[in-house]
């Protein structure tokens, strides 16, 4: 069935009294480990939340769509070649073209740089339902760009979450409060940080569905979660948007799009109706928001991407009285005047190490009082390959009573050099303090050969062993340690000799230094084959690594033995 654009689908009472049986339905089969309890639907081992953290979150806990997957599941066609399955059935089924399209590059993508994470893409696909009814039934150009742009409520504390502007406006047009936005319906402050570029463009947009879906993927395979474990689907998805009641309906329309699903041209799929925020005594629509000369206003589009523009109402006849505006009592966050480091000793690693150190930032008022219960986030930035545990590049983390934050451990990764972690506030335009970690190369501080076997030659022939080593740091095994062996003219001077032992490069020539070699694993290092030449005597190798770890070893190449001359005849 085409998408209805324009309107909404008003629901009758008969229609009521079957979506109340497909509640019941979706719990008990297709949305497993999902219970019914007195708080409302909750999946096992999750509980609601009183603090729903809403600006730590992929969406800001904005509203989305309630619709339930029908009770039929779809029934795939089969089809021949390697094309993407068409379906007949219930319409819900359909997914658009580029949208689909989407899901299943971002699926591939996270199989290659995340594989432990698991990631299906009819995941994706049932939260890209929830969040925007598949981009507004596929309303995105050839580029997966959406036609128009797809905007939560205004985040103001007024019947939704309070989160104060965070992007100057860049992302949702408001400078004021942010907004959700795109088809995967990102907060400007997480898609700062979790934003992709999906389709190769060379920009990150949240309002490309490849961007945002692959985004969608990275956000969800945080932490190690292993999607595929009943546990870490349920968090990460409660990541996304903290509501027990959301986690139950991108479950249940998982398992739908699980039994099967059909493309459908863009702009035709169908657009959900029910919304999370229909009851909440707050309007639906969005606050004007300011936006440059010559666009869109961002405020004419239906919060979350359902529905239409609704015509402006007309301005009352005569002139209201003055009313006090509300006010909201401040948060611990909006006290919050600056950022003090809180005593973090300096951050050194070795690459491959875990750093010794943790960052530690208090939170403080202008009078200098600690301020608790604030979200600082911690975020690595320069060129390094550094994580924090769990292998992310972003944390955040309450303060302490003592209003103090501290990040996870750091763990160094392959590149040597400094980076900077900067510890910011969430929901607070205060400036961020930033830190220095540096990153060391990878050292031995003693080298030992494996054997004992002397070494020795015949001139003009060729070494029987290859020297063989082990590094160590601190008496343990020292991997990918970098060295250097060179055959050295004596003992005081270690030029490179011009005589005695060599070694051969890949083309078959004589060399006498090498450089990159590499430690293993366990720590060793064995060196290419040894060959002499015609000068007999005794001669040095020396093998150095990063560290300062040095060894010289003796090489003996004896004399070729003289051939006797032959008796002569009496």
């Amino acid at each position: 069935m085409a998408a209805q654009f324009g309107r909404r689908v008003v629901k009758g009472a008969a229609t009521t009294a079957v979506a109340a049986v497909a509640v019941a339905a979706l719990s008990a089969s297709q949305a497993p480990g999902v219970t019914d309890t007195a708080q409302g639907r909750q999946s096992t081992g999750s509980q609601p939340s009183s603090d729903p953290d809403a600006d730590n979150s992929a969406t800001g806990n904005s509203p989305y769509y309630t619709d339930l997957p029908p009770l039929n599941s779809p029934t795939p066609t089969p089809t021949t070649g390697t094309g993407t399955p068409t379906g007949t059935g219930e319409a819900e089924a359909g997914i658009p073209a580029t949208v689909l399209d989407a899901y299943k590059k971002a699926e591939a993508a996270l199989g290659e740089s995340k594989p432990g994470c698991n990631l299906p893409w009819q995941l994706l696909a049932a939260i890209g339902k929830v969040e925007s009814g598949q981009a507004r039934g596929g309303r995105v150009d050839a580029n997966g760009n959406t036609i128009t742009p797809i905007l939560g409520p205004v985040l103001n504390g007024n019947g939704f979450a309070r989160i104060t502007d965070t992007d100057g406006g860049a992302y949702d047009g408001d400078t004021t409060h942010d907004r959700a936005v795109g088809p995967m319906q990102f907060i400007p402050s997480t898609w700062e940080w979790s934003g992709r570029d999906g389709n190769g463009d060379g920009k990150k947009d949240p309002n490309n569905i490849y961007d945002a879906a692959l985004a969608a993927g990275g956000y969800l395979c945080r932490f190690g979660w292993d999607l595929s474990d009943k546990a870490d689907l349920r968090r990460a998805i409660l990541s996304y948007n903290n509501s027990t009641h959301y986690l139950n309906t991108v479950l249940s329309w998982l398992e739908y799009y699980r039994k099967g699903t059909h493309e459908v041209p863009d702009g035709t799929g169908t657009l959900p109706s029910g919304r999370s925020d229909d009851n909440n005594g707050s309007s639906s629509s969005p606050t004007p928001t300011p936006t440059s000369p010559g666009t869109t206003p961002p405020s004419s589009q239906t919060p979350g991407g359902g529905g239409s523009t609704s015509p402006s109402p007309k301005p009352p006849t005569t002139t209201p009285p003055p009313s006090t505006p509300p006010t909201t009592p401040a948060t611990p966050t909006d006290t919050v005047d600056h950022l003090e480091d809180a005593g973090t000793a300096k951050l050194t690693a070795t690459a491959g190490d875990a750093f010794a150190e943790k960052i530690a930032t208090r939170t403080e008022t202008e009078a200098g009082k600690a301020v608790a219960k604030v979200r600082v986030r911690f975020t690595i930035v320069g060129d390094t390959d550094s994580v924090f545990t769990g292998g992310e590049s972003v944390a955040t983390v309450v303060t302490n009573s003592s209003g103090v934050a501290t990040a996870p451990a750091l763990k160094a990764g392959e590149k040597t050099g400094d980076f900077t972690v900067r510890a910011t506030v969430v929901g607070r335009a205060v400036s961020g303090l930033d830190y220095k970690a540096t990153v060391t190369a990878r050292q031995a501080d003693a080298l030992a050969r494996t054997g004992d076997t002397a070494l020795t030659c015949v001139a003009g022939g060729e070494f029987a062993d290859q020297v063989e080593l082990k590094a160590t740091y601190k008496g343990a095994a020292a991997d990918g340690v970098e060295a250097t062996a060179t055959l050295i003219k004596a003992a005081d001077d270690a030029t490179a000799n011009d005589k005695g032992p060599y070694f051969k490069d890949a083309d078959g020539k004589t060399v006498r230094s090498l450089a990159g070699l590499k430690t293993d694993a366990n720590g060793l290092l064995k060196l290419p084959k040894l060959y002499a030449d015609d000068t007999a005597g005794t001669f040095l190798l020396r093998i150095n690594t990063t560290g300062g770890a040095t060894l010289t070893v003796e090489l003996k190449v004896t004399a070729a033995p003289s051939s006797s001359p032959s008796p002569s005849a009496s």
